[in-house]
């Protein structure tokens, strides 16, 4: 019999709204469950400039950021090299920060479902005819940009 999982590309907020206990952990959790996730190889770096941001900010101790840290790097995540050129052809194209269409163009090119609690990162890929998850809606958009094995 075969089973097919789910593929996910996992935009850094929902690494941060899981460990930090935040109002959509319950339906992260269960979209997440039993799937593959991935992310650009540029997870790690943001993981740790967001979490130096939040201690400027005030919002956690050192020693939270440090403790957030070692809980997110036991999230398991394949990291995915990105083509650089077709990320900043959408970052141009919607005029948003590059790092955010790391994520877009992993989504796009794997056919994965895009998970992000950034409302402008949903209406771009709804733009480009992606798969991905609005937590506003509690449901998915199924768009598709290739056909799927499952």
């Amino acid at each position: 019999m075969y089973i097919c999982q789910m593929e996910l590309i996992a935009n850094t907020n929902i690494f941060f709204a899981a460990v930090l206990n935040e109002p959509e952990k319950t339906n992260i959790v269960h979209l997440t469950q039993g799937a593959n996730i991935a992310a650009p190889e540029i997870l790690p770096y943001e993981i740790g400039n967001a979490l130096m941001a939040m201690c400027k900010r005030g919002r956690i101790t050192p020693r939270q950021a440090v403790s957030v840290y070692q809980i997110i790097q036991r999230i398991p995540a394949r990291l995915l090299a990105v083509d650089i050129s077709k990320a900043l052809d959408i970052a141009l194209k919607f005029n948003i920060y590059a790092y955010d269409t790391y994520f877009l163009e992993c989504a796009r090119a794997l056919a994965h479902l895009l998970i992000t609690l950034d409302r402008r990162m949903q209406q771009i890929a709804k733009e480009l005819v992606l798969r991905y998850w609005s937590n506003h809606h509690e449901s998915f958009y199924l768009f598709r940009s290739a056909a799927e094995p499952c």
